[in-house]
């Protein structure tokens, strides 16, 4: 066993006036599985790229390991795969390899392929390997899952459970609870870590939350009551005050006996009262500090005159006059949530084009109703760019709901005023999905809405999900989402 030692680690960029992380410290065995999970912006990637030495800083870490980090470039993708596995773990056998690539329940042949031409889930499989293959670095893995199917999720699980000496950054909550046995949160005002996997960590967090509520709430009320006890305090100090001084001929004189005594005690109690307050402020502010919010999000759908708003019977997408999945029949009327799942590559996201109207060629029964109108968030991010003002114009979105929208999902109004062009992968998915929730629609389509968003983030959307009910068809890989969200789910097999 070995420790990584973080102690007052201090860090912020170049430019920018407020710390990403101040006078944090902490241990870390370098035995353990970690999930590393935090709101985006908050400084997951940051934290692993000053591990990893990337970036000046106050403090120290200490180690005596070393790191290595996923994903990677991998130079000249035009070679078979077991050599880029030599490549970086060059003292193993190939009997070792196999073992590994069986390990990950991947077909040994894809060794044998190039590597340019792997799927990506299967490109990912390999990369891990080779970097558990080269021995004892400590793994830094940062969201492996992104795209992948639920399937290579799992198997991607399954590996890493029966592994240690890991950082795993991952906003899947299921994916987490599978692999990790100990949480690094990073919070509001320090980073904090509990052994566990996800679920117990929001048990205790969600503890910890109540408890710090109703001591907020109690000191309110303490406060109150000193308030107004200070204040009828100082108002009978003052009566006894101006009672103390008498008129005696005309002329004035101060009693310094009973009644001055009694002015006294008075102005006394009122002081002891005044620093009783000060101190249930000052405990009222060390309170809630960690507390993420999660402000309300909004959605106004269009209900639909007909039903179903999009039928299938007997349905199958077709390439090259090949159906790529087995026949499928459903049925999507107003406020239902039709889940799609399946492998990547089966035809997903072709469903979901056929109904925004692209021309694809399908075997069986697939209609829309007319003027349907579609709020759609696609799975990339690529066209992304300019000012969110501009941004809301294009898209013909109310630019002050739509900007509300985003600062509700922890996007402030300095990054706002970004090119989007240069925000992180999780505010340019924010964006999409605000400005479909701003847009009033009889159904939603999204396509794998939820990479790189945070889980805070990911319980937002399901929350306004569920209490304004869009009609709603979704690709989504993140087991948790589809399982609190979908009320159909349809699977497609070959």
């Amino acid at each position: 066993m070995s420790l990584i030692s973080v102690k007052n680690l201090t860090f912020r960029y170049d430019g920018s006036i407020d710390n990403v992380f101040e006078n944090v410290s902490f241990n870390i065995d370098t035995e353990w599985k970690l999930g590393l999970i935090g709101k985006n912006g908050k400084g997951k990637t940051t934290f692993l790229k000053l591990l990893l030495g990337k970036y000046e800083y106050n403090g120290s870490i200490s180690k005596n390991v070393d790191f290595d980090y996923f994903p990677f470039e991998v130079e000249n993708k035009n070679r078979m795969a077991i050599e880029i596995v030599n490549e970086i773990a060059p003292s193993v056998e190939d009997w070792e390899i196999i073992k590994e690539i069986n390990l990950v329940n991947a077909d040994s042949s894809i060794l044998y392929r190039n590597f340019n031409v792997l799927s990506g889930g299967e490109q990912v499989k390999i990369l891990l390997i080779s970097l558990f293959l080269k021995g004892s670095n400590f793994l830094l893995i940062d969201e492996p899952t992104n795209h992948l199917d639920n399937e290579t999720r799992n198997n991607l699980a399954n590996y890493l459970k029966n592994k240690s000496g890991f950082i795993l950054v991952s906003h899947d909550r299921k994916f987490l609870d599978k692999v990790v046995d100990h949480i690094i949160c990073i919070n509001n005002t320090n980073i904090d870590i509990q052994k566990g996997n996800f679920s117990t960590w929001k048990e205790n967090k969600d503890r910890q939350d109540n408890f710090e509520i109703m001591q907020n709430e109690k000191l309110k009320k303490d406060i109150t009551r000193l308030e107004n006890a200070a204040r009828s305090t100082s108002i009978w100090s003052d009566k006894v005050e101006k009672s103390k001084y008498k008129t005696i001929d005309s002329e004035a004189s101060i009693d310094r006996g009973y009644v001055g005594h009694q002015s006294a005690k008075m102005m006394k109690r009122s002081k002891v009262l005044e620093k009783r307050i000060e101190k249930a402020i000052d405990e009222k502010s060390l309170l809630l500090n960690n507390i993420d919010r999660n402000d309300s999000l909004k959605i106004i759908p269009l209900e639909s005159r007909k039903n179903p708003v999009v039928l299938a019977d007997n349905f199958q997408i077709k390439y090259n006059d090949k159906a790529i999945f087995n026949k499928i029949s459903f049925e999507v009327n107003n406020g239902d949530r039709l889940a799609i799942t399946g492998k990547n590559g089966i035809g997903k996201s072709s469903i979901l084009k056929l109904i925004l109207g692209e021309r694809i060629e399908y075997n069986g029964l697939f209609k829309t109703i007319n003027e349907l109108k579609i709020s759609y968030v696609s799975q990339s991010t690529e066209n992304l760019k300019g000012t969110v003002k501009e941004y809301a114009k294009e898209t013909h979105v109310d630019e002050g709901i739509f900007r509300a929208m985003l600062s509700k999902m922890g996007i402030s109004n300095i990054e706002l005023e970004k090119d989007m062009n240069n925000m992180s992968e999780g505010q340019k998915k924010k964006i999409l999905i605000a400005r479909s929730i701003s847009e009033q629609a009889n159904l939603y389509v999204w396509d794998e809405p939820l990479n790189y968003i945070d889980i805070l983030t990911r319980e937002q959307i399901e929350e306004a999900i569920l209490k304004y009910c869009p009609t709603l068809i979704f690709v989504e890989h993140d087991e948790t989402f589809v399982e609190n969200i979908a009320t159909k789910i349809i699977h497609l097999e070959r």
